[in-house]
């Protein structure tokens, strides 16, 4: 039998490629998204703001909801832990998923759902308590007593927000005596101490100075290796920088979502072109 010679290294590859088999590996699974909405329209009375929007959020990553200003978005961050309940005349159509759960359900315990599906506001809203107190309010409603339990959790939840070093020796303090941007970690770790799933952030640095946005930035990036994010910003470059992926949100509608460099470098839509290119918003 004679040998076949090959004259470089990468024709002997090439031969062993083009001879061996190919064989077809099997896809991976999906990702069974953490959230989703289904045809979700919502209604201030008999004004409609949200049309039909259907959308799949990764667990333990970080969505970003960008459009201008009264497009909806943070009209449907609230849809996500029925918080718009509170405002009167509201209804909405459609469905919200939490791991398969209508949260809209008959049965659903709306206190419970807030616990899993937390939320971070606009502006920081620390209680007239002490630090300590601040954090430890959601597990102390649930019923929890333990002081050395309380103590682990305060402990716990103020590290993972990045504040613990900074009033550790504080903790009985007043909340109010921070600065605006220890107060927004505050209302991080005071929703974190009730050990959710999801936390949903509306532009939660839109009121700090640069350095505190920043701290705030750094903290979402390391919160989202345990918790799924969907945070609603402004921000579009804030957006870039810490999301996974980005929807945009346009007159109450989706006009489109997906990985977050890909949508701010080639967008499929001519509508999220001319809003990240700054031609309107």
């Amino acid at each position: 039998m004679t040998a076949t010679k090959f004259h470089s290294f990468s024709e002997l590859v090439q031969d062993r490629t083009e001879s061996e088999p190919t064989v077809q590996l099997p896809e991976a699974p999906p990702v069974a998204p953490k959230l989703e909405t289904q045809n979700l329209s919502f209604y201030y009375g008999t004004n409609q703001v949200l049309y039909d929007v259907s959308m799949k959020i990764a667990p333990k990553s970080v969505t970003a909801l960008i459009g201008p200003s009264g497009c909806g978005k943070s009209t449907f961050l609230r849809t996500l832990n029925r918080m718009n309940d509170l405002i009167e005349g509201t209804h909405h159509t459609g469905t919200v998923l939490l791991e398969n759960i209508d949260l809209n359900a008959p049965e659903i315990d709306v206190v419970a759902l807030r616990k899993r599906i937390g939320m971070v506001f606009q502006k920081s809203t620390p209680f007239p308590k002490s630090i300590f107190d601040n954090v430890a309010f959601g597990p102390k409603i649930s019923g929890l007593r333990n002081k050395k339990i309380l103590a682990e959790i305060v402990e716990y939840s103020l590290k993972q927000s990045a504040l613990w070093d900074e009033v550790k020796d504080r903790l009985n303090d007043s909340a109010l005596a921070l600065s605006g941007g220890q107060q927004q970690r505050l209302c991080v770790a005071r929703t974190l101490a009730t050990q959710p799933d999801v936390v949903l952030m509306d532009e939660p640095a839109s009121a700090l100075d640069p350095a505190s946005t920043s701290r705030i930035e750094d903290l979402i990036f390391e919160l989202k290796k345990d918790y799924t994010i969907v945070i609603v910003t402004h921000n579009m470059q804030q957006a870039a920088r810490i999301s996974d992926q980005t929807a945009f949100f346009y007159e109450g509608h989706l006009i489109e979502m997906g990985p977050t460099q890909e949508l701010f470098t080639k967008p499929r839509e001519k509508q999220t072109e001319n809003y990240i290119t700054g031609r309107f918003g």
